[in-house]
Parts: C-alpha cells; sequence; structure tokens
C-alpha cells in the first residue's frame, strides 16, 4: 500500500503555534483591514469573517461584535442578525461553492469544542458528498482546494461587497 501525505501546513501553524491571549473575535474586527482579518460583511451588531483554519473551503462563521461569552445573554436585536447573517452566508456560500449541505451551528462552552468559549460565534460549514471532512477526526488535517485570499474576494463578492 502506497504511503500517501497530504500537505497542510496552516493546520501545523494552527496546532504548534503561540496561541494569543487576544479574543480573536474582537481584535478582528477592530484591524480596519477587513482582508487581513477575513471579515467578509460587516452588520450593525455582528458581522461574518472566514475561519483562518477551515474545515471546509468556505467556512464562515457569524459573531457579535460585543464580547459575550453565553448565547442567552445576547440582546435579541443582536441574536436576530446573527442568525439573518447566518441565512446570508448559507446563500453566499450556496452562490460561490454549490455544496450539497451545510453544517451549521455553535459550540458553546469549551467542553463542547468552542476555541474561544468567551466569545459567542456560529459555524456556517459548507459540505459535499465524499468530501474529505473526516480529515479532521483520523489525522488532525483539512485539505483545502482554495487559498484563503481567494475564498475572501468570492464571498465578499457574493455578499455583494466589492473587494477591497
Amino acid at each position: 500500500m502506497a504511503n500517501h501525505r497530504l500537505w497542510a501546513p496552516w493546520r501545523l501553524q494552527y496546532l504548534k503555534g503561540e496561541k494569543s491571549s487576544d479574543c480573536i473575535f474582537c481584535s478582528k474586527p477592530a484591524l480596519g483591514d477587513d482582508e487581513a482579518a477575513l471579515i467578509v460583511h460587516r452588520g450593525s451588531s455582528c458581522y461574518v469573517i472566514l475561519n483562518a483554519f477551515p474545515y471546509t473551503s468556505g467556512h464562515l462563521m457569524v459573531a457579535p461584535y460585543d464580547h459575550v461569552g453565553d448565547l442567552r445573554d445576547l440582546p435579541t436585536e443582536t441574536a436576530g442578525e446573527l442568525l439573518r447573517l447566518a441565512q446570508r452566508s448559507l446563500g453566499a456560500i450556496e452562490r460561490v461553492y454549490r455544496p450539497e449541505g451545510f453544517n451549521l451551528g455553535a459550540n458553546l462552552g469549551e467542553v463542547a469544542g468552542a476555541g474561544f468559549a468567551e466569545h459567542v460565534h456560529m459555524h456556517v460549514v459548507p459540505r459535499w458528498k465524499g468530501d474529505t471532512n473526516f480529515m479532521p477526526v483520523v489525522g488532525d488535517t483539512s485539505v483545502m482546494p482554495e487559498a484563503l485570499p481567494d475564498s475572501w474576494r468570492r464571498l465578499r463578492e457574493a455578499f455583494g461587497e466589492a473587494p477591497a
């Protein structure tokens, strides 16, 4: 049997890289450079950002600007915008990538898998029949056919925003 290797340098950077104590969901919108921050759309109380270490191409997250760790503590208007932007994200991803399905959800609490448990966020992950999403389970690796800057440009356009 042949020895197959996957080159996924972004995962190693995440796994072995130095972890910042800063909350990415607070620091990224404050950068002022949406392309560098991977923010594809800004709403009034929430925004949409590409996952820098995605499971699949087009993996987005929707987060409030406010640093809130419990979904129940979000103001009703913010919670509503979070869901509306998740809906818009489904449409944008569908136009760009034509997935066959989606995983949509939030990991609430560290024990549930939240990397940033202190800041509520929702994942929107496109899925395809036979996709390689088993890799994070088998080898802690993701297989990405598209570079993040290309994903950012395509999804920003799908949200109706001109690239920077």
